[in-house]
């Protein structure tokens, strides 16, 4: 895309964001192959290797799979990893899925070799000011990196592809996308293929006329159709079936849907935001994935960061939690800073949706009550259980956190068996 085209997200300046902190560039040098000579250099913390026109780096070798491997500044680390290429990806020599690269490595990909080198603060990203965007909050460079990413995205009106594990808010980016964009009082219209019956997807993505098929007893209208003038939210991309995906394909070709039994293409005015926490890259290479969809998805690629990777991120997150799912007792619970350390080292495999399932979990347990709070009305007896209770869920809990889940640490530290500690996390509800 010409990056002076005023809907190219790369061109658009945007009056609130700052420049981050000085990053280390990734550089690579092609020793052998066709590009012998060649001198790339990142523009980005994470670049992608292969054949494929949307990589970064794009190698004329047959023996390179179309997404080869991927390159990423990683806490201060550069790490490669593999992307189910045929050809393995070699460090020095020897088959990786995951390594950490240090200056002068050569990569071996297929017949190419490449140098790897890193240009020591080189490199500055866009980082915006704002604390949230949508229903997103932060407070650290990792996530506000990618906020300054998105603000762009929303004034654009470009195709924008959003990756990530689940539970990374990939949902609330896309909302947030559409509120802030040019389209923000049209349709926001949500088609989540991993949950559509496969039998009614393109009926779902598409409509159909009447008589189409049995049980067409009336003409239903697309999501496409819905949107028009808005917004298409196709979350979970990657579980397209493959016999479909021609058929979104030509959507985003040509703009217009054809109903299921129909014979007219109807035209549509609409933005397409796309979503997985698949690698589609590594899916093109399995041919699970169209690459030619993935090309017209990929227009702008945002990948949100696990909570792991900006744990800095988390008492603002759970402040944000609290105030929503609890606003009563937020202030108070927000202040022991002992419970919200426990929050920031736990790693979250589930993300801000697993953070949030704790947290209610825990109001629910009455974790944000204070000894203040008892009830004095009640006997003595009655209260001491009640405080007993709410003690054993709470020390459960931090236990767990403290263990990162492990089971069997938690339950040697708390000094007894196992079994007993599955009755105790049972009868607290965290089981």
């Amino acid at each position: 895309m010409d990056v002076t085209d005023p809907d190219d997200p790369r061109s658009t300046e945007l009056v609130n964001r700052d420049t981050g902190p000085a990053l280390d560039r990734i550089e690579l040098v092609v020793l052998a192959g066709a590009e012998a000579g060649h001198t790339f250099r990142a523009t980005g913390p994470r670049c992608v290797i292969g054949t494929h026109e949307s990589a970064d780096l794009v190698l004329h070798d047959p023996t390179v799979s179309r997404f080869h491997c991927e390159l990423c500044l990683q806490d201060g680390s550069v790490i490669v990893r593999d992307l189910g290429a045929k050809n393995r990806t070699l460090v020095n020599g020897v088959a990786v899925l995951v390594a950490p690269l240090s200056d002068g490595n050569v990569l071996t990909l297929g017949k190419t070799q490449v140098r790897f080198a890193r240009d020591v603060g080189a490199l500055r990203v866009a980082v915006s000011q704002r604390e949230q965007f949508g229903g997103l909050v932060a407070r650290g460079v990792a996530m506000r990196t990618v906020f300054a990413v998105l603000e762009r995205a929303a004034a654009a009106d470009s195709t924008v592809l959003l990756t990530g594990e689940t539970g990374t808010g990939k949902d609330a980016a896309a909302l947030g996308i559409h509120a802030e964009s040019k389209r923000k009082n049209e349709p926001f219209v949500i088609v989540d293929l991993a949950c559509a019956p496969a039998g009614l997807l393109a009926s779902e993505l598409f409509g159909h006329e009447r008589g189409a098929f049995t049980g067409a007893n009336q003409t239903r209208v697309g999501a496409f159709e819905r949107a028009h003038g808005g917004t298409v939210f196709l979350d979970e991309i990657g579980d397209l079936d493959l016999d479909l995906q021609p058929q979104l394909l030509r959507v985003l070709e040509s703009r217009t849907v054809q109903r299921i039994g129909g014979t007219e293409r109807i035209p549509i005015d609409v933005r397409v935001i796309a979503a997985t926490h698949r690698d589609l890259r590594a899916d093109v290479n399995a041919k699970r994935f169209r690459s030619d969809l993935y090309y017209r998805l990929g227009v702008l690629e945002v990948r949100l960061p696990p909570l792991r990777e900006r744990a800095e991120d988390i008492p603002r997150i759970v402040q944000a939690l609290l105030a929503e799912l609890d606003p009563d007792g937020e202030a108070s619970i927000a202040r022991d800073a002992a419970w919200i350390a426990g929050l920031v080292r736990h790693p979250w495999p589930g993300n801000v949706r697993e953070l949030r399932n704790y947290l209610e979990r825990a109001i629910g347990l009455g974790h944000h009550h204070k000894a203040a709070d008892a009830d004095v009305a009640m006997p003595l007896k009655e209260a001491r259980a009640r405080w007993v209770q709410l003690f054993e869920s709470r020390y459960l809990a931090e236990l767990l956190l403290a263990h990162e889940g492990n089971v069997t640490a938690a339950a040697r530290t708390a000094g007894v068996d196992r079994v007993h500690f599955y009755r105790l996390l049972a009868r607290a509800g965290l089981r």
